[in-house]
């Protein structure tokens, strides 16, 4: 049998998809918003669609922001995708208001600076040297959908017995994060389980970290 892995289910849209990309490249997967399945899976993923306020007030519903820290905390694989991604961050600004995140990066996901919003379709992304998630698919093109990003990167590199994480960028009206990489904890703005052939190949890579 392929690694466990649950999908978090607390009412985002479109999670079949997920679980079917994830069953596809060979993990067992469960649906799931049970503590138990939450914390003893090998890998969990935090997938999110639609308003950063309402993906906060899903996963709150459903206390997954204590089980994501707790996954965090013990070094245990957590892989967000979309809003996913932007949840990670400390806040997110959507037609004024602040919504905090959860803050395990820094950083403010806000509306792109780009004429044709949203940024909907294929593109690149530039992946830092070393990086597992994209090994072997560094030039492929990933599928995009989202208005909302982050722009900035702060992360302070001087944190004392911090390996700063890896950033993935990509461009749209300017540039903005595509992926994150630290440690247990992993994230894609783009959709892999919309990505065909190079996001099957993503989670394949993201599913061997989980050994």
């Amino acid at each position: 049998m392929g690694p466990k892995v649950t999908v978090l289910d607390y009412g985002s849209g479109n999670i079949r998809s997920a679980v079917r990309a994830l069953e596809h490249v060979g993990a067992e997967v469960t649906l799931s918003h049970d503590s138990k399945a939450v914390l003893e899976a090998d890998g969990l993923v935090v997938p999110g669609v639609g308003a950063f306020a309402t993906v906060m007030e899903g996963l709150k519903s459903v206390d997954a922001i204590r089980w994501i820290g707790r996954r965090v905390a013990g070094s245990r694989p957590v892989l967000g995708i979309c809003v996913g991604l932007q949840v990670m961050f400390e806040a997110g600004v959507e037609h004024g208001v602040r919504t905090e995140g959860i803050g395990e990066w820094p950083g403010t996901v806000e509306r792109l600076a780009a004429e044709v919003v949203p940024h909907m379709g294929w593109n690149t992304v530039q992946p830092p040297e070393g990086s597992q998630l994209f090994a072997g698919i560094e030039d492929e093109r990933f599928y995009f959908v989202h208005s909302y990003g982050v722009q900035r990167w702060d992360f302070d590199v001087n944190q004392p017995a911090m390996t700063p994480p890896m950033v993935t960028w990509s461009d749209h009206g300017g540039p903005f994060i595509a992926a994150v990489e630290n440690g247990p904890l992993s994230a894609t703005q783009f959709h892999p389980e919309k990505s065909g052939d190079a996001g099957a190949a993503l989670l394949q890579n993201w599913l061997r970290t989980l050994g």
